[in-house]
């Protein structure tokens, strides 16, 4: 990380000018460190889980065998919260519920001022013409 390159962009974007000192810069400094370990986690993850789709695709004859390669780290997954294999949990079943019953509520909203609101043209009347030649 370059503080002087850092500072100038700052100046040039802002107009603010920092000292080299400031302590923004460690600030810099521990996102950069958060984001190399979050994407170091997030490679392993994307390593181990090419792998178990190429194992998967090999076995099922789609794909030529490798040769022998280090076997990957594998990395840690989180516990799942459910064991079940629904695919929504209760919880986002509850907010699919609330988002459906918003949305009927906003359309029959919209269709109700919509009736209340449209008015219907009448009719031209038709005008009887009168015969002026008696």
């Amino acid at each position: 990380m370059d503080q002087h390159k850092l500072r100038s962009h700052v100046f040039d974007r802002t107009g603010i000018k920092i000292d080299v000192d400031d302590p923004i810069f460690a600030l810099v400094a521990l996102n950069e460190a958060v984001l190399a370990d979050t994407v170091g986690r997030q490679l392993a993850q994307l390593d181990a889980a090419t792998l178990a789709l190429a194992a998967q695709a090999r076995a099922a004859g789609g794909l030529p065998p490798l040769p022998d390669l280090p076997a990957p780290v594998p990395a840690p997954t989180p516990a799942p919260a459910s064991t079940s294999t629904a695919w929504f949990t209760p919880r986002e079943w509850r907010l699919l519920g609330a988002a459906a019953i918003v949305s009927i509520a906003c359309a029959l909203l919209v269709l109700g001022g919509a009736a209340i609101l449209y008015k219907h043209s009448p009719a031209s009347p038709i005008t009887p013409i009168k015969n002026t030649s008696s």
